[in-house]
């Protein structure tokens, strides 16, 4: 049967907007709608340590902290998870508690939903004020965890069981009295539940303790501690204390959306066979033209490029010239340089100084280099199917467009 735990519902501006008792999973809803999840982990389960740790890297720090609590523990570091507070004067609060009981509540929450999970000791989370100690006693059931809070880092806590004594103000007085032989002779603020405030002030009234405070807990005080707390026990873990996608509202949109990516990739692998066989059917096609007009040929590459070269050939040997002979492009060039009237020409007169047929175009060079504009002369090649290119300054390659 899960057990009840306190709990509180904290806004972002530091306001309570819900509190009570609760077990975790009555707190699902909760649980998956919040932004971050802080467990307060009883202070008789977490030992503050103080230990004076070297400069270590982050990663080193992680490794070695085993070895540097070792001779303060009662248990085997390997049962154990470790978080490390900030270096003061060489000096290093280090957080300890039970691996397995820490990496259940994990594993607990993580299945209800926690997006994001923060573990800090409750100790760390009473309000710091010096001189004077902060204490708070919890009751679970017939037991009572006691935490104080000596400094900005250090703190203890310790459980009180159930005695035969009976009654709210007996309870009071042994817990004053644990509280007094822990932290004698100093002021002392001690936190009760507000059903408790009453027994508790009586039981500091009965023993004549002046230097003892009892104040109703506040949960506004405390959740303004936590942020505070850099010791998160989640790191030791392993466990990412930053945020964390929750991925299970999106798994119906995912599976959809892997369904429709499927189905396009299907449609385009089908559209792409279908061309392919378009394709291959025109390519065919073409061959057997080819071969219908050629059977001598035995090569086929390119059926077009060969068709057109054969074409050119059956018009030469005929006596017709081709659209790429010398006597065709000089001839059509001839007639759109003689037509070409002076408005379109640079100031200087225009000369061509050498023609050249190579490669089946015809290379012009001018005299001088910018005598006329290609945008002048290109609209009166376009009726010839005429291409002319500028290969240098001065140099004109003219073939037969296509």
């Amino acid at each position: 049967m899960p057990l009840p735990c306190r709990f509180a519902l904290v806004s972002n501006s530091g306001a309570v907007e819900r509190e009570g008792l609760s077990t975790l999973p009555g707190l699902g809803d909760a649980i998956r709608q919040a932004a971050k999840i802080v467990l307060l982990l009883a202070a008789s389960d977490v030992s503050l340590l103080r230990v004076k740790v070297p400069p270590l890297s982050s990663a080193r720090l992680k490794v070695a902290l085993p070895n540097l609590v070792e001779d303060q523990l009662m248990s085997d570091p390997s049962e154990c998870a470790f978080a490390a507070g900030a270096a003061q004067d060489g000096m290093r609060t280090v957080a300890v508690i039970n691996r397995a009981w820490l990496e259940q509540l994990s594993a607990g929450l993580t299945a209800l939903g926690a997006r994001r999970l923060e573990a800090v000791p409750a100790q760390l989370c009473l309000p710091h004020q010096p001189p004077a100690v902060a204490a708070a006693v919890t009751e679970f059931g017939s037991d009572r965890d006691v935490a104080l809070r000596w400094s900005e880092q250090d703190g203890i806590g310790f459980c009180i069981g159930a005695t035969a004594q009976n009654g709210a103000e007996s309870a009071a007085r042994e817990v004053i009295d644990a509280l007094r032989l822990m932290a004698p002779q100093v002021d002392l603020i001690l936190q009760v539940a507000p059903a408790g405030v009453a027994a508790y002030q009586q039981a500091v009234a009965d023993a004549g303790d002046a230097q003892l405070q009892i104040a109703a807990e506040d949960w506004v005080q405390c959740a303004a501690a936590a942020k505070s707390v850099t010791l998160n026990l989640m790191t030791g873990l392993g466990a990412s204390a930053g945020p964390q996608v929750n991925w299970r509202p999106w798994r119906w949109p995912a599976a959809l959306a892997l369904l429709a990516a499927v189905v396009n990739i299907v449609g385009l692998n089908a559209s792409r066979l279908q061309l392919q066989h378009e394709a291959d059917f025109l390519h065919d096609g073409m061959n057997q033209t080819f071969r219908a007009a050629f059977p001598k040929e035995s090569v086929i590459i390119d059926p077009v490029a060969q068709m057109r070269q054969k074409l050119s050939a059956s018009k030469q040997g005929s006596g017709q010239a081709g659209p790429d002979d010398f006597l065709t492009l000089a001839g059509a060039f001839g007639n759109v340089w003689a037509s070409l009237p002076q408005a379109q020409t640079n100031k200087a007169q225009p000369v061509i100084a050498a023609i050249e047929y190579r490669e089946r175009s015809l290379l012009v060079r001018l005299k001088p280099a910018d005598a006329v504009k290609l945008d002048a002369i290109r609209p009166l090649l376009a009726p010839h199917k005429l291409a002319l290119t500028e290969q240098s300054a001065g140099v004109w390659q003219i073939r037969s467009a296509p």
